[in-house]
């Protein structure tokens, strides 16, 4: 069983049928969720590390890196239906898109440091690392999250290149529906 079906056979009706059509989101938020924590995951330890004096740095290399988890695990499977283009242009493309999601992402964390001082010594450690995670990756995350699905929908992998069909899928209550794209 897949991921996806695995999260669908535990999702109460009404919201399996939504999720079902917007299988592509699911997929995407899945994505999502496994890169955030290779960007936390990376952030941290370098931000902890060898990056200390330099978190906006730090959280710059966890978000090209978590790009990289991204480009793949979107490439292979969450738009696997889509696309068309020729594997170089359709990579140029989504690290495009990605870097200018690194900037909305940043966006957030340097207000919180650079505009709202939220930054030793002007407050405590805690206080310091509550808004940088906040700033960071609640707020700058969700920010890039919705520009990358959009980006990613209309530029990196759109329907109308005319990707691959998509192979009918069981819904898990005995309809076999198709994959919705």
């Amino acid at each position: 069983m897949s991921v996806v079906e695995s999260v669908l056979s535990h999702t109460p009706e009404p919201l399996r049928s939504v999720l079902i059509r917007h299988r592509e989101l699911l997929k995407f938020a899945i994505v999502g969720g496994t890169t955030f924590v290779v960007d936390n995951g990376v952030w941290y330890f370098l931000k902890l590390s060898v990056l200390e004096s330099k978190p906006t740095t730090a959280k710059a290399i966890a978000i090209i890196v978590a790009t990289i988890v991204s480009y793949v695990l979107n490439r292979e499977w969450s738009f696997r239906t889509r696309g068309g283009r020729e594997r170089h242009h359709e990579a140029a493309l989504f690290f495009l898109v990605s870097g200018i999601a690194v900037v909305v992402n940043l966006i957030p964390l340097l207000a919180s440091r650079y505009v709202f001082n939220l930054e030793m010594p002007h407050v405590s450690r805690l206080v310091q690392e509550i808004a940088d995670f906040a700033s960071g990756s609640i707020i700058g995350m969700l920010l890039a999250m919705v520009f990358r699905f959009w980006g990613f929908k209309k530029w990196v992998f759109p329907e109308e290149l005319g990707g691959k069909a998509p192979a009918p899928e069981d819904t898990g209550d005995g309809d076999v529906t198709p994959l919705q794209r």
